[in-house]
């Protein structure tokens, strides 16, 4: 797959040479809804014979277009994002800088630069993806007016009937522990990735040894709390269970000045693993980070949480 970075005006050197499927949007997540979005596209572009193509932005829109609620963590940082893009197949990925002066692009024009003097054939977007300035660009203007590619929109997907599958409602069940909500949504396990490097090592010394994993990118973590999940070791390919604890350890620290650790103690593992890559991915929640009175409270609190995160990952076996 090439990826080909765009910082707006997108050079001629940039246009793709041959006729393309083009799915378009952020992508954040690749949940069902965008899967179904990049489904679409490929068989747009096996029916029509076309080279398979993808557009995606970076930074989230938020960042220039609403700094008051800007989105700088991801469910799917853009390296994530691309190699997800990459494993179905797809010719090129367009990593459009989401900057105040793409901001600024007209509708008509980015149809003219992005799309028709792109080789573009067919679009494939969900219903409600819009673009140019102040997002006048939408799937239904595109339909309503004659170019010359075809137009291809993908209905709102919803959860069992009725939520509706968004990056936004993933974000929301995420922080709030709702782990196996998440997972319905995006059809997998949510998962972070990290190295393994150096902590306090108080862990071991009560007993139970942790990996404490240093995110690679910035991603959105779930909820303070403890988890049931599985550990991948990249060099090794493979995958441990686990029961993990994101939070500050108020027990030992005070909430307000600590920074958030993932700290991970894996099931029956004694090895070193200081500087591995490594992937946890997050199946249940189990209960909110809390304090405790004292050492003898939290080892017996983290027996129980041991055992049910067995029990959890068990099920899934």
């Amino acid at each position: 797959m090439e990826v080909i970075e765009i910082t707006h005006p997108i050079k001629s050197s940039q246009f793709v040479n041959e006729n393309i499927a083009l799915a378009i949007g952020f992508f954040d997540g690749i949940h069902l809804g965008h899967q179904e979005v990049l489904q679409k596209m490929l068989k747009v572009a096996k029916d029509k014979h076309l080279k398979k193509a993808v557009m995606t932005f970076d930074p989230h829109p938020s960042v220039v277009l609403n700094p008051e609620k800007k989105r700088t963590t991801y469910l799917t940082p853009i390296t994530d994002k691309v190699e997800a893009i990459r494993q179905l197949g797809v010719d090129y990925c367009f990593v459009v800088n989401f900057s105040s002066t793409f901001a600024d692009v007209s509708a008509d024009d980015f149809i003219d630069q992005y799309f028709v003097r792109n080789h573009v054939k067919a679009v494939i977007a969900g219903y409600d993806f819009s673009f140019g300035k102040y997002g006048k660009g939408n799937m239904s203007s595109l339909q309503e007016n004659d170019y010359p590619f075809s137009v291809h929109v993908v209905s709102k997907k919803t959860l069992e009937g009725s939520e509706k599958i968004s990056t936004t409602n993933i974000r929301a069940s995420l922080e709030n522990g709702e782990i196996e909500s998440s997972n319905l949504s995006l059809g997998r396990p949510y998962v972070i990735k990290g190295m393994v490097v150096q902590g306090e090592k108080r862990g071991r010394t009560i007993g139970f040894p942790t990996a404490n994993v240093e995110p690679s990118d910035d991603y959105v973590l779930p909820q303070k709390g403890v988890y049931a999940v599985t550990l991948l070791i990249k060099s090794r390919d493979q995958m441990y269970n686990g029961v993990c604890n994101v939070g500050v350890k108020p027990t030992f620290h005070d909430p307000s000045v600590s920074q958030i650790s993932i700290e991970v103690n894996i099931f029956d593992f004694e090895e070193s693993i200081y500087g591995e890559r490594v992937e946890v991915f997050w199946h249940h929640f189990i209960r909110p980070e809390q304090k405790f009175d004292g050492i003898d409270a939290l080892v017996a609190q983290i027996r129980k949480d041991k055992e049910e995160a067995k029990s959890l990952l068990s099920l899934e076996n």
